[in-house]
């Protein structure tokens, strides 16, 4: 067994150094996206985003930042529950090669940060007074998903996307579009 350990350890060192020498790591474009999230248990709401494509690790394998936040709501009886989601996560993309250099298919996973939040209130009803319970939890989460990068004009792309998150005990499955505009040169 250490030996192996020992072996794994020397190939990725002997390896790291030409990983390295291809990887083109900094914050190459911003972006803004919106649309749709549909999590386990509770109607699809409406979800905005930043992110940052933080460049390549290797040719064809790309790392993006990104920060996220959804709402949902519902109100019966007087009663009003409430839960959001505050992600802050990073993917790695696998960027396809095609015969059209204009169109960049991808699929990717990540690891995610969900700061969830929960709020239920109860309105006052004789003789009990009104309620407020509420509670935060951070759970890590999966991503696995894809999509499509292509350009609108030269500083400027469009993103189109679709994944899965796997958080703990739910998950939630997202539709995104967005724009990412190039920074420097």
């Amino acid at each position: 067994m250490k030996r192996i350990v020992l072996l794994i350890a020397l190939a990725s060192i002997a390896i790291a150094p030409a990983a390295m020498a291809q990887s083109d790591i900094g914050i190459k474009n911003l972006g803004l996206a919106v649309g749709y999230v549909s999590p386990e248990n509770i109607d699809g709401t409406f979800t905005i985003g930043g992110f940052a494509d933080l460049g390549t690790m290797a040719p064809n394998l790309g790392l993006e930042a990104r920060l996220d936040y959804w709402s949902w709501s519902q109100s019966q009886f007087g009663s009003e529950v409430r839960v959001s989601d505050v992600i802050l996560g990073a993917r790695g993309k696998y960027y396809f090669e095609t015969a059209n250099p204009r169109l960049r298919p991808f699929a990717g996973a990540g690891l995610a940060m969900h700061i969830v939040s929960f709020e239920e209130t109860i309105p006052a009803f004789p003789p009990f007074p009104a309620e407020t319970f509420s509670s935060s939890d951070t759970k890590i989460g999966l991503d696995i998903g894809g999509g499509i990068l292509t350009p609108i004009n030269p500083r400027t792309d469009f993103l189109g996307e679709a994944w899965y998150s796997i958080v703990s005990d739910w998950g939630q499955f997202s539709l995104r579009a967005g724009v990412q505009f190039k920074i420097g040169s």
